[in-house]
């Protein structure tokens, strides 16, 4: 039978880092000798790789990504059944979810990469390539963006990175992985509704949006820097539900006045509240001074979704109907 064909694009990351003289490890295997060196890979997919190039994870920009999505969707339009980007695991959750809001296409789009170097003992990068290569070769349609690591298949819009060692560290609060890769087989019991934010097949440029935390006895001075610094939308990384200091709602008030600001928080799992508290610097207080729930974004993609939204010229009415989709 003929093996499905599958794109695999390498952009660096700890899968691809090898000791240095210097010390420690930096991005230097190449795609091909990775995947040259999973065993078993090659009776999976037909498989055609590119290395754009090789940088950490943290290093990857909004003009990266969109030129990956390039080569994506090059590849997805002449007969490939899924792709696989491989990459470092710093913005995976990042990463996964720009891919998700510009795939256009039914094909499974799969990002992996590895939390111990290629040299180490017990490396998981070949693993979790051949886990992702599954999936992508499965065809399975309408998954949107994925992220595959430790032989989980998590939603890229709920998968978070948990912990900074473990190969086991991403997860997804409040809901856990939609499948599973066992016995070379990829199992995908959970299909999540896919959210049409309008930008699938797009590539605009992003606007400068700020991520501001919330913390015990803050004051809102960095809204009012950022605001002075010329951002052009804002995230409030609120406590619990939704809430603020009271000292901060002079400067959110202001904020929301001039620019788009999205109320997340910085709890992992569970939604910004609409409707329960009532107190000044409450949800029910923030949404009337002006803010946009995030619903169950975390900020780190509310600031993606609210940059892509602003780049296109979104109005406010639709930059509220588009966050509330995903709530």
């Amino acid at each position: 039978m003929t093996k499905p064909k599958v794109k695999v694009v390498v952009l660096g990351g700890t899968i691809t880092m090898m000791p240095t003289a210097e010390g420690g490890i930096q991005p230097s295997v190449r795609g091909e000798d990775l995947v040259a060196a999973v065993p078993g890979l090659s009776d999976v997919a037909d498989i055609d790789v590119a290395t754009p190039f090789l940088k950490p994870g943290s290093s990857l920009s909004f003009e990266d990504l969109a030129e990956v999505y390039r080569v994506v969707r090059d590849a997805l339009d002449h007969g490939a059944a899924g792709a696989v980007v491989v990459q470092g695991t710093d913005t995976i959750d990042e990463t996964a979810f720009v891919l998700d809001l510009l795939h256009a296409g039914s094909q499974p789009l799969v990002v992996t990469g590895a939390m111990r170097g290629a040299a180490a003992a017990g490396a998981d990068g070949p693993a979790n390539l051949l886990a992702a290569v599954t999936l992508a070769a499965s065809g399975t349609p309408d998954l949107g963006a994925c992220v595959v690591l430790n032989d989980e298949i998590h939603a890229a819009r709920f998968v978070a990175k948990g912990h900074t060692a473990l190969p086991s560290a991403f997860v997804s609060p409040g809901f856990g992985p939609i499948g599973h890769v066992i016995e070379g087989r990829a199992r995908v019991p959970l299909m999540p509704r896919r959210v049409d934010a309008g930008l699938a097949g797009t590539s605009p440029p992003m606007g400068r949006v700020a991520i501001i935390k919330i913390a015990l006895g803050d004051d809102g001075s960095l809204i009012g820097a950022a605001l002075g610094a010329g951002y052009s939308g804002l995230v409030v990384e609120a406590m619990g539900a939704g809430h603020v200091p009271m000292a901060v709602l002079d400067a959110v008030t202001e904020a929301a006045s001039r620019i788009p600001v999205i109320l997340a928080t910085r709890v992992p799992g569970g939604p910004v509240y609409r409707e329960t508290y009532g107190f000044p610097g409450s949800e029910r207080d923030l949404i009337a001074r002006g803010l946009v729930p995030a619903g169950l974004l975390p900020p780190t993609k509310a600031r993606i979704l609210l940059s892509f939204l602003i780049a296109g010229g979104a109005s406010a009415q639709r930059i509220s109907q588009v966050f509330a989709a995903y709530g």
